[in-house]
């Protein structure tokens, strides 16, 4: 269906499929622009469910769910980029989906990912593609220790993954390598995580959401901290990586990048997600424009808005061991912006929600936060 640039306006229907979270933050954007919302997620419930005007319950690869969202909507976007890449195929045949497959496709598998970002000319830590646990000892010569093994797929928040700092560590990669494709990477010594949130409509239009200082715990992220406490020239360096990037992969929508940031002030590609992220949550009180507003924005073809900073922010979230602890002291927690995604469960190390600190300073906002004593 060649329906490029085409404008979606207030009333009609934007289709989300994934309904956790993301989908719901996405959600509130666009009711708040005038947009009806329809989602797509086998959860009856769900997070996303609670506020759009309809929820179709039927798994992502179900097509008879897949051809009603289909009708339902005028612009159909996604949530999260484990969906069925065949069923969003099909969608681009009988629907308009201004993001298409492409990226979605590559970024689902660490193999076409990481071939994608090479393609782009932009650095990323050197890496071996593993087949079987030979290939690990012949790699290893090449990259050297320390080394980490990712499964090529279905990995997220350190899920799939194992440190490789000595020989008797490779005991453990036949559990991986079982699973199927993994990737080999060189470890890069950082001295920060940060990532850059950018959008691109399909005019062509690119905005890029201040870059984020991303603290994590066990794999999972805890904070992100804004602005980063990183110099000028590694910021542009940053922001430069993500427009080659949302340039060469012809981005539309919200694309996430994470990075490695070393003392030298090399930075090195870590992920793509091609979608609003956890790390720019901060937006939504913290910039003139939400990462989800903008990500509205792009695939209703609007132009985009400004992005600007308006204070010292630090997004702290909410992981289930933590929800009964900020339930009991909301009633001390002044100016804290508070975001629970309304999930059944609160499992160990399931993000439940998420808060935000607007402060003078980061270091203010910090503090305030490891004194609450919820994250203990």
């Amino acid at each position: 269906m060649n329906l490029s640039n085409k404008v979606i306006l207030p009333g009609q229907t934007i289709g989300i499929i994934g309904g956790g979270q993301l989908g719901k933050m996405m959600a509130l954007s666009a009711k708040a622009m005038g947009f009806r919302v329809v989602v797509l997620d086998p959860v009856e419930d769900c997070p996303c469910g609670q506020v759009a005007d309809e929820q179709i319950v039927g798994a992502y690869y179900d097509l008879q769910a897949i051809e009603q969202l289909a009708d339902k909507s005028d612009v159909i976007t996604y949530e999260f980029e484990n969906i069925s890449a065949e069923a969003l195929e099909w969608l681009t045949s009988y629907a308009y989906v201004p993001q298409g497959t492409k990226l979605l496709k590559e970024t689902q598998n660490r193999v076409t990912e990481k071939a994608a970002i090479q393609a782009a000319g932009v650095e990323l830590a050197p890496y071996a593609i593993i087949e079987e646990l030979e290939d690990v000892h012949l790699s290893l010569n090449e990259i050297g220790l320390p080394a980490v093994l990712k499964t090529a797929t279905g990995g997220y928040d350190g899920k799939g993954q194992l440190v490789i700092n000595h020989p008797n560590d490779l005991k453990k990669a036949g559990q991986l390598i079982d699973q199927g494709t993994c990737v080999l990477e060189k470890w890069i010594p950082f001295e920060k995580e940060i990532s850059v949130i950018i959008t691109r409509n399909p005019d062509g239009e690119i905005s890029v959401f201040p870059v984020g200082e991303n603290i994590h715990n066990n794999n999972i992220l805890h904070q992100t901290i804004v602005p980063a406490r990183i110099s000028k020239t590694a910021e542009e360096k940053a922001v430069a990586s993500a427009e080659k990037l949302a340039a060469e992969l012809h981005l539309v929508g919200t694309l996430a990048v994470e990075m490695f940031l070393t003392t030298d002030e090399k930075i090195y590609i870590n992920e793509l997600a091609p979608r609003p992220h956890n790390s720019g949550h901060y937006s939504i009180e913290a910039c003139e424009t939400s990462q989800f507003e903008q990500h509205i924005r792009a695939v209703a073809n609007w132009p985009l808005a400004s992005t600007e900073l308006l204070k010292p922010v630090v997004m702290v979230n909410i992981l289930g061991q933590h929800q009964e602890a900020l339930l009991e002291k909301i009633p001390e927690l002044k100016d804290w912006k508070i975001h629970l995604y309304g999930k059944q469960e609160a499992k160990v190390n399931r993000k439940m929600g998420h808060v935000t600190l607007l402060r003078d300073t980061v270091e203010e906002a910090i503090k305030e936060a490891e004194d609450s004593k919820i994250w203990k």
